[in-house]
């Protein structure tokens, strides 16, 4: 739970960040069913970069008040060695989830760009896969290193 609570940047903006029970149900389910399979089959320990966000936290951060950070539904996330591009793949094929966005990902620097956020509700999940990529988002992930994609761009 401390993993997915501890912010450096709320404790410095003396912002408190924890959540209510109802919110800690949800994060028990992120741990569960999104992170740990990532664990178990890439077999390296990692923290997640940003879990639950309370309101003044996630405002701080300039993310909308819809974010499912606030309702501890959503994790932001690397695992070291892999690439974030690599291990969003995997999820795709293996993991239930709500949403699978790769986040400001660079396929001229794959081991050492972006991230995976993940989120996941506790019913009607939309198993909706984007990647955020020069400014633009793009249905689905790139088809490889090469950036290129062969689905629509939706902003």
């Amino acid at each position: 739970m401390d993993e997915l609570t501890r912010s450096q940047l709320a404790e410095r903006h003396n912002i408190r960040n924890v959540p209510s029970d109802a919110i800690i149900s949800h994060l028990h389910r992120v741990a569960e069913f999104l992170l740990e399979p990532v664990r178990q089959q890439f077999g390296i320990p990692f923290s997640p970069t940003s879990g639950y966000r309370s309101l003044a936290l996630n405002r701080l951060l300039g993310s909308k008040d819809t974010s499912q950070h606030i309702r501890g539904q959503a994790v932001d996330f690397i695992v070291p060695h892999y690439s974030p591009l690599e291990v969003a793949q995997w999820m795709e094929r293996h993991i239930e989830f709500d949403q699978l966005i790769l986040e400001y990902f660079d396929p001229e620097n794959p081991h050492a760009s972006g991230w995976i956020h993940a989120s996941l509700k506790p019913a009607g999940n939309r198993k909706q896969v984007l990647t955020k990529l020069h400014g633009l988002t793009h249905k689905g992930l790139p088809e490889g290193f090469g950036g290129g994609f062969d689905r629509e761009t939706v902003r």
